[in-house]
Formats: C-alpha cells, sequence, structure tokens
C-alpha cells in the first residue's frame, strides 16, 4: 500500500464518509453506524476505492 500524507488521508477518509452517509454500499462487514468509523475501517483494511494522483516533478 502507498505512504500517504496525513492530509491525502483525511481527504480520502472524508470523501468516503460522505459516500458512505448518501447510501453507498460498505465494504468491509461491520457494526458501526458511524460513517466516518466505517471509513477509517476501510482505509485501514486498504479497500477504500479512492486513488491519489500527483503531479510528477
Amino acid at each position: 500500500m502507498q505512504e500517504y500524507t496525513r492530509y491525502e488521508k483525511a481527504r480520502m477518509i472524508g470523501a468516503r464518509a460522505l459516500q458512505l452517509s448518501r447510501g453507498a454500499p460498505q465494504l468491509v462487514k461491520t457494526e458501526l453506524k458511524d460513517p466516518k468509523d466505517i471509513a477509517e475501517m476501510e482505509f485501514d483494511q486498504g479497500v477504500i476505492p479512492i486513488e491519489v494522483k500527483r503531479p510528477k516533478n
């Protein structure tokens, strides 16, 4: 898994939490209800369907 800055991680989790709060299906089995907690779990397991594109220097 790629290393992300804390800003990239926050953006990915925030964007995924928004998707979950609007009805997107969960990608992990959990009893959690809070979209942010679910998004963090998905990030930790590496299944978040969001990628970071960085400019080439």
